[in-house]
């Protein structure tokens, strides 16, 4: 699974509050995620990619969610999954993290082969799957053009992914899914001089966290090869055993 690394003061100071009702604040967190206006450049993509003009065929007539994206899944989660933003025809129009597209089918099979998630896919933000132990969120709550937030737009982010991981007192196991998804968790934790690769592994000895790296499951990845189903299996098969 890559190198194994040991960090020390990786987790922030402002992490260590005392509070414990997690639902609560996740929930008032992402209220806030919602109603962000930070970023005019996204709040206008997420807009105007879902005007009927400008979706694919296959979602004619689908109303989007156009807003910036909640994060999901178990309060009480032993392991984190940070992704790279919504897609703009899958999260963005169905209103759920990794929900209505390919890496969202991807990740719940994924999650459901290891007892994570209730069912093996994730279509629609009302059907009924449900994560157990598990939390999803992302470096960048709007889904960008081509893929690709500014930095300004992560550091936006960045304060409400620090106050997830203050809120997730269970958290084991991050796995970053992606480059920018890895820099981004490094920030919000304060860790410098960490590689991403996939496979690769990073244990702190402060918060008692590993964090693990993966390549993200876009198509740009799996359809080429570069991320195999037996490297995704394998990530997770290490998460379970670490959680």
């Amino acid at each position: 699974m890559g190198d194994k690394k040991i960090i020390r003061g990786m987790i922030a100071t402002a992490f260590m509050n005392e509070d414990d009702d997690a639902a609560g604040k996740l929930e008032l967190l992402n209220s806030r995620v919602v109603a962000c206006k930070k970023c005019p450049r996204l709040a206008k993509y997420i807009r105007d990619v879902g005007r009927e003009k400008n979706k694919p065929r296959r979602h004619s007539g689908e109303n989007y969610w156009s807003r910036p994206l909640p994060s999901w899944g178990d309060p009480d989660a032993r392991l984190l999954i940070v992704g790279l933003a919504p897609a703009a025809h899958g999260g963005n129009r169905t209103g759920r993290m990794f929900t209505g597209d390919s890496s969202g089918d991807w990740l719940a099979r994924a999650m459901h082969g290891t007892g994570f998630a209730s069912k093996p896919a994730s279509r629609a933000r009302d059907d009924g799957l449900v994560l157990t132990g598990a939390y999803i969120t992302a470096a960048a709550r709007c889904a960008p053009p081509d893929n690709k937030p500014t930095p300004q737009e992560l550091a936006n982010c960045l304060p409400y992914l620090q106050a997830e991981l203050a809120a997730l007192k269970s958290v084991r196991v991050v796995l970053a899914l992606g480059k920018i998804a890895f820099d981004a968790y490094c920030r919000a934790v304060g860790a410098r001089g960490l590689a991403f690769a996939h496979g690769a592994r990073y244990d702190d000895n402060v918060s008692g966290r590993t964090l693990l790296a993966s390549y993200h499951p876009s198509r740009q990845n799996t359809n080429t090869g570069r991320l195999t189903w037996e490297m995704w299996a394998e990530i997770f098969a290490t998460a379970r055993a670490l959680v």
